[in-house]
């Protein structure tokens, strides 16, 4: 039994952000159901590179899905949807807000036909305020977010991150407000519309940089690889390459300078507190940079985890895959699809004590799946 077995999920979401966030809930045993254009509707689709002709980045966000093809500017579609929506618990999508109702497939309008229906609308701006009708991609949302800005080195440009942040963080809200939504119907028996904006979300992630500025009015700048408000907390170059360490404690910095040889630094005035270390930085890391260049990474390494403080080698992607703490998780799976092969994935990261999560359905080909849904006329 999977906790999310009974639940069925209408996925009109493209991208990554909600379709990342409905395949976690296919991975805890929804079922959820693409429903796209017969034409195609989900430009990740077209993004390379290419495995037997199907898109790599379409893969990561769609395994334990099916998919049907609807034409939802079309009446007879829009019935269709809605005889849909009379058995399914959500609907997800990430249409330009007003979108939906121009189709009459708003929340008031499927609420009639399910009132039980939990409809989570995800777009760059929510559904209200000045920009609530303008499209907004990942990277504008970090520039807007202030993330850019605070990512990168001190003398070179604001810089994004090289992976699709805010729509990474949004997917997770997709999961968290859908089970809260669940949750709250199993009590008052009623569904609700949730609205979900990128940049609310990654504003919401800025953390001890935001609190910083609301508080103090301390405006954080680019540091490259180092910590606004700890050291030494950075990446610093060995013999054979970069390693970030991680010294976030008083009592961490004690071991690292027995560590290295350097006991004196710890009472030394300018270093003793964490304050006093970010106030000499530049001073401190100098010396400590001198230090790591006489030996490789895995040779520090083996002495940060003796005196247990978090340290690690700056991986490539392909380390990082390969790397033993990852296959010894089990990270790495693999699924296979009739028509287009074995396609390896990253694995869905909750390890539960009584629940294995199951990968039964490659990410499906466009309507691949309609017949099965076909009670009337879904189009083949």
């Amino acid at each position: 039994m999977q906790p999310l077995e009974n639940i069925r999920v209408l996925d009109l979401s493209r991208v990554y952000a909600a379709p990342a966030g409905s395949m976690m809930l296919a991975d805890l045993g929804a079922e959820v159901i693409r429903v796209e254009h017969p034409n195609g509707s989900d430009s990740m689709r077209d993004w390379g590179p290419f495995v037997n002709d199907q898109s790599t980045y379409y893969l990561c966000a769609n395994r334990n899905k099916k998919s049907i093809s609807l034409d939802l500017k079309t009446a007879e579609a829009q019935e269709q949807f809605k005889e849909l929506v009379k058995d399914a618990d959500i609907v997800l999508e990430n249409f330009k807000t007003g979108d939906m109702a121009k189709m009459g497939l708003s929340y008031e309008e499927l609420k009639k036909v399910n009132p039980r229906i939990i409809h989570c609308a995800v777009t760059g701006f929510g559904q209200t305020g000045p920009l609530a009708y303008e499209p907004g991609f990942d990277p504008v949302i970090q520039a807007m977010s202030g993330l850019m800005d605070v990512t990168g080195s001190p003398e070179g440009e604001a810089t994004k991150v090289g992976v699709p942040i805010a729509d990474i963080l949004t997917s997770n809200y997709v999961v968290i407000s859908i089970l809260a939504a669940l949750r709250m119907r199993d009590q008052t028996n009623e569904g609700q519309f949730i609205d979900l904006a990128l940049l609310d979300v990654q504003m919401s992630s800025l953390a001890n940089v935001a609190s910083a500025y609301l508080n103090t009015g301390f405006t954080s700048e680019r540091l490259g690889n180092r910590h606004n408000n700890v050291a030494p907390y950075q990446v610093f170059n060995c013999s054979d390459g970069p390693l970030m360490i991680c010294v976030g404690t008083d009592g961490q910095f004690q071991k690292f300078c027995g560590m290295i040889g350097h006991e004196e630094w710890a009472k030394d005035a300018r270093f003793i507190t964490n304050t006093m270390r970010k106030q000499n930085e530049n001073e401190l890391v100098s010396k400590i940079t001198e230090i790591t260049m006489t030996k490789t990474r895995d040779e520090w390494i083996e002495l940060l985890q003796q005196h247990k403080i978090p340290g690690g080698r700056v991986n490539t992607i392909a380390e990082a895959l390969e790397q033993p703490q990852v296959i010894a998780r089990d990270m790495i799976g693999e699924i296979e699809h009739a028509q287009y092969g074995k396609i390896k994935f990253v694995k869905n990261p909750i390890k539960f004590s009584n629940l294995n999560i199951e990968y039964k359905l490659a990410p499906p080909i466009l309507g691949e799946h309609s017949k099965e849904f076909q009670k009337s006329s879904l189009p083949n």
